[in-house]
């Protein structure tokens, strides 16, 4: 198996960052990993913008979901400056199918656009 690109690699750590509870209490963190324009569409389907991501998270009324284990996790260079990944999460029995768009900008890779789906396991959701 091939080494992952220079941008694959960015985006995973930058996934694996904010899946830190020290980095999702921190502004000053929040702003260096999510691109101004950051988009996200939540497990509930609710649409978030980069300010009121970082507001929730700050001030404490983000759902607070526990340690979420991350699985799954890969990459794929779609071109120059953007990468797609994709992940599973499992956070208190609810798991969520992750996909994420980062962007290369003059600050570095950022993500710019994620979105959670809940799922369950089973035959019908493995086919």
């Amino acid at each position: 198996m091939s080494e992952p690109s220079p941008g694959v690699a960015a985006a995973v750590e930058g996934e694996l960052r904010l899946l830190d509870p020290l980095v999702r209490a921190s502004t000053e963190l929040l702003v260096q990993v999510l691109h101004p324009d950051f988009r996200e569409v939540d497990t509930a389907g609710r649409h978030w913008d980069r300010d009121t991501v970082i507001t929730s998270l700050i001030s404490g009324r983000a759902p607070r979901p526990g340690p979420l284990t991350a699985s799954l996790m890969r990459g794929v260079q779609l071109a120059d400056e953007l990468v797609h990944v994709t992940f599973d999460t499992e956070a208190r029995g609810k798991r969520a199918h992750r996909s994420s768009l980062w962007r290369l900008t003059a600050a570095g890779w950022l993500l710019y656009y994620h979105q959670a789906t809940p799922f369950v396991s089973g035959p019908a959701a493995d086919e």
